[in-house]
């Protein structure tokens, strides 16, 4: 037999050779448009399972809408620029620095990155395949193609033209072994908990006694978590209304001025010595215009440096209430040196190195990757020996590290050209109403409070592989923006082909006597990746009608990161694009770049940690896959709270689950319809009279309703989950109930049945293909061919209606299922087993004969009736119902009881034969036992019909197998006379 796995390889050749997914897409009209964006992966890792929750969505949702008749084209997309591929290259060439990569050659370490980008496109194409996935991965768009690139400059173009960019100089995290700023929404995907030294640094103070009215020295306490900013140091602020205080050391007679209320804390450490409160207490605005010596010598000439001054932002949560302000570090620092006009001061290169200004500590890391806190206690020691140092101490506090490479990030004042969100935050924010997130908090929540405190936007990067601003600049100061590849070529007379730094670095030229030259830095990959709308299209410059009947599309789907991230830069250049009087797309009224969005969450491994090759704490994805099939996987994610979101703990055990419950399930029925299958006449009309018929029916109806309602509103778990509680149905009560019926071929009731279960089968194939392609499209091939049959499932169109519901039979059906549990559940207690029959079921609900049979064949008793229960029955009862059990046993109930367990033993052998129901054989038998005798003769016929024998004798023969029927022995043997 095949395993799961090769009967999936099997339907992938299938849908290869008879271009099924293609078809899917060409036979829909091209005017009934679903566009889905594909957000583009790098190819420079493997797939891995945190790929797989927003994989499957963009597979199942465009599957359901082609099945509802749109035309969904779906192309794949690769992210090729940024710094996850320079680093790479770096690596590999042994480049520790910006420097060495320009000693290299900018253009040799370009096409270094290029040739490296997709690396890992075939495997990408092999796991995206496996997993039935389907997607056009062979005309995929790159964002470092040409075509893709002008697109990019088109949409950088009409924002310059919207004066929504502008080159501005900000206190940005940067990014020491990258070289470059991080906008504010990568650096929120790298904080981690670190321990760093914390500082109480004195400050001593040169107008002490003319301002405070004291005698002896007096130093004002700053705290900082960065000692390595305070070379840079310039200003100290107080809080204006924060009281302050002096308290004076016995000893020494010198004081030290901190707030108040933080000096308790203080008190409590062992270096603050034997301090006393001085008499009076000062509001911050009494202490502006203190002046005090420069904390280092390096730039004691600073213009108007060395003051004490007041800010808003200055708290008394932690610290000494004083904040000790370098302007090129942080963003209140940098505001508030430029509202004090105090001279710039930088004193750490973008390379993370301290200046030569720096004397004592010149070229050392101010962060070191390998050690973080080495330059802080350098920075410490000095303090302590020239008599600086208050007080030092652990302090563990979140950071934010390059979510690229893992370098500590630094606060850094420096040029960044920007787009200005906060003037679009108004149209961000009603656009996101207009947007259906699933789940759906997270729009007025994780995004929508995002969006509230948005900042703008730095898109700059001083690095090499990526998009180029397209801005060239004269000597003076003019900027002409390229909007695209023709206006470069008319202004430059040069035909070009290639859109990168290296090439387009070298395009020089004049214009009304001005020479330009553009700038040196590239775009944001985040930029390149949220125009992605724009630039797989090449849009406006092709496919212009296409796109516009497209935007914005109809569906996303990624990883809740992205809210910080893809979703986030869709947004803002789609309601850029889109806003004002001339909209740069033709659209009636601002818009997002799409209309529905699924946010998954991660998958963890089975133990909650995060998945880890060294700890190796998660199975081998290809593995799973080979062992259970795509199928497994796909119903196991789909099903699951990470599709909504939430985290998923991987469990491999969770698969085989599945893949037992719902794949084989599935397979087995219909593997029992082909084998229960004979010939019905062409003319015969199914009437889906029986009352299992009418039920299965009915409950494939609710579950297609439930699956079309949810999917509509893009809940996937919701619409995914009840598919196997209808598979369990139609497996354990449809099936096994009906077994008997489809025993006996040339009759209706075999007819009604087997046509029932044809017609499920179809229908179901239908309702489960987005979800689970594969044995969706193995249960519609095994059916057999009718009037219209498509060539795959995959082709077929959404029912809107399956068959003629009856909720009133369901609900009679539940009814039923309970009471069968509660009948079933009264023998556990009597420990009688259930092949054992018994006389009488009595329950007090009112039944149809049709509904009682099916309770007396379930619980195996020869009637069950309704009304009052007589006191020697066992008797339950559960929200008002009773069932109670007649458990005497009469000589003729054992006797049942025993043909029950031999007819039970008997098809085991057939089954370990390898014999099918198609298989009639003679019966051979022998045995001591009187009572297994008489039962054999007692019951013949009905043995017979049980085992599929012809005839039944007893005779001795050398192979017979050997079985035990409650204790009793019997011998048999199997002749067989027709096969199948």
């Amino acid at each position: 037999m095949k395993s799961i796995s090769e009967r999936e390889e099997e339907i992938l050749e299938f849908w290869d050779r008879e271009r099924i997914f293609e078809r899917s897409v060409q036979e829909r009209p091209a005017e009934k448009e679903f566009t889905f964006f594909d957000g583009p992966p790098f190819a420079t890792g493997l797939p891995h399972y945190g790929h797989l929750p927003s994989s499957f969505l963009k597979d199942a949702v465009p599957r359901y809408w082609t099945m509802k008749g749109y035309r969904s084209t779906r192309v794949w997309g690769w992210d090729c620029h940024g710094l996850p591929i320079e680093n790479i290259i770096e690596e590999k060439l042994k480049l520790k620095s910006k420097q060495s990569i320009e000693e290299y050659g900018v253009q040799k370490f370009s096409e270094a990155c290029r040739s490296a980008v997709l690396t890992y496109a075939e495997e990408w194409k092999k796991i995206i395949r496996r997993l039935g996935r389907w997607v056009d991965m062979d005309r995929a768009y790159k964002t470092m193609d040409r075509s893709y690139m002008e697109s990019v400059w088109w949409v950088f173009a009409e924002l310059w033209k919207k004066k929504l960019i502008y080159e501005g100089k900000k206190a940005m995290h940067v990014c020491p072994r990258c070289e470059t700023a991080l906008s504010n929404f990568e650096v929120t995907q790298g904080y981690a908990e670190v321990a760093d030294i914390s500082t109480t640094v004195a400050f001593k103070l040169t107008n002490a006694k003319e301002r405070l009215g004291v005698d002896g020295p007096v130093s004002i306490l700053a705290w900082t978590t960065t000692p390595w900013t305070l070379p840079g140091n310039v200003l100290l602020a107080v809080g204006p209304e924060i009281k302050y205080a002096l308290f004076q050391n016995k000893k020494t007679s010198a004081f030290v001025l901190l707030a108040l209320d933080r000096w308790s804390e203080y008190a409590k450490k062992s270096d603050a010595g034997d301090y006393v409160q001085h008499d009076g207490i000062l509001k911050g605005r009494d202490l502006e215009g203190l002046t005090y010596e420069p904390l280092f010598p390096y730039f004691a000439n600073t213009k108007n440096a060395f003051r004490v001054v007041s800010a808003d932002f200055v708290t008394t949560n932690d610290g000494t209430g004083v904040v000790h302000i370098a302007p090129a570090f942080g963003e209140d620092d940098y505001r508030l040196g430029e509202r004090e006009r105090v001279d710039f001061v930088q004193h750490v290169g973008m390379d993370g190195r301290f200046t030569t200004d720096v004397t004592d500590f010149f070229g050392q890391e101010v962060k070191p990757k390998e050690d973080p806190t080495k330059t802080d206690v350098e920075i410490i020691k000095w303090l302590f020996k020239n008599g600086k140092l208050f007080h030092k101490e652990k302090y563990v506090h979140s950071y934010p590290f390059c979510w690229r490479c893992d370098t500590p990030l630094l606060n850094y004042a420096t040029s960044s050209w920007f787009v200005s969100v906060t003037s679009l935050k108004s149209s961000l924010l009603a656009n996101n109403v207009q947007t259906a997130w699933v789940p759906s908090a997270i729009r007025d929540g994780r995004f929508g409070k995002w969006l509230e405190g948005a900042r703008d936007w730095a898109i700059s990067r001083d690095r090499y592989w990526g998009a180029p601003l397209p801005v060239w600049k004269s000597e003076d100061g003019d900027v002409i923006v390229m909007g695209s590849i023709a206006e470069l070529e008319r202004l430059s007379g040069r035909t070009i082909d290639d859109l990168h730094k290296h090439v387009v670095d070298e395009i020089v030229f004049e214009k009304e006597g001005k020479t330009y030259r553009r700038i040196p830095q590239v775009l944001d990959c985040w930029f390149e990746s949220g125009s992605m709308p724009y630039g797989q299209l090449h849009y406006p410059f092709e496919n212009k009608k296409q796109f516009e009947n497209g935007f914005p599309a109809q569906f996303i789907a990624e990883g809740q990161d992205q809210t910080r991230g893809w979703f986030y830069t869709l947004h803002v250049l789609a309601t850029a694009l889109t806003q004002g009087p001339h909209p740069s797309i033709p659209v009636s009224e601002s818009s997002s770049a799409f209309r529905n969005v699924i946010v998954n969450g991660i998958v963890l491994a089975e133990d909650g940690k995060k998945m880890s090759k060294r700890l190796k704490n998660y199975p081998d994805l290809m593995g799973v896959i080979e062992a259970y099939g795509a199928d497994a996987v796909r119903y196991y994610v789909l099903s699951s709270p990470v599709v909504h979101a939430e985290n998923l703990n991987f469990s491999e055990k969770g698969v085989r689950e599945l893949y037992s419950k719902y794949v084989n399930t599935l397979w087995n029925v219909l593997l029992f319809y082909q084998q229960s299958r004979s010939d019905i006449p062409d003319d015969y009309v199914w009437g889906g009279k029986h009352v299992l018929d009418r039920w299965i029916t009915t409950r494939l109806e609710r579950l297609r309703k439930t699956i079309t309602e949810n999917m509509d509103a893009y809940r996937v778990a919701d619409a995914t989950r009840p598919i196997l509680d209808f598979v369990s149905d139609l497996s354990q009560w449809y099936v096994r109930r009906s077994r008997d019926r489809l025993k006996t071929p040339d009759t209706d009731d075999y007819r009604e049945c087997l046509l029932t279960l044809e017609r499920v089968l179809a229908s179901l194939s239908l309702v489960i293909a987005p979800f689970t392609p594969f044995i969706a499209e193995m249960i519609y091939r095994g059916l057999p061919a009718w009037k219209g049959k498509k060539d795959s499932v995959h082709l077929e169109t959404w029912p809107s209606e399956l068959h003629q519901g009856d909720l009133e039979i369901e609900e009679q059906m539940d009814g039923v299922r309970a009471i069968v549990e509660m009948g079933l559940a009264l023998r556990a207690e009597v420990k009688i087993k259930v092949r054992q029959p018994l006389a009488t079921l009595v329950t007090t609900v009112q039944l149809p004969s049709e509904l009682s049979l099916l309770i007396a064949e379930e619980v195996n008793v020869k009637q069950v009736v309704s009304g009052d229960i007589p006191k020697t029955y066992s008797r339950k009862e559960e929200k008002g119902v009773v069932v109670a059990l007649d458990t005497t046993l009469t000589p003729e109930l054992k006797q049942e009881g025993l043909l029950r367990e031999l007819i039970r033993q008997i098809n085991a052998q057939r089954k370990e034969a390898g014999l099918t129901r198609s298989d009639r054989v003679c019966l051979q038998y022998e045995t001591s036992d009187p009572e297994i005798e008489q039962v054999i003769q007692s019951y013949a016929e009905q043995l017979k019909k049980s085992v599929l024998a012809l005839s039944i004798f007893s005779e001795k023969s050398d192979s017979m197998a050997d079985l035990l029927v409650d204790g009793k022995p019997v011998r048999i043997a199997f002749q067989l006379k027709t096969k199948s």
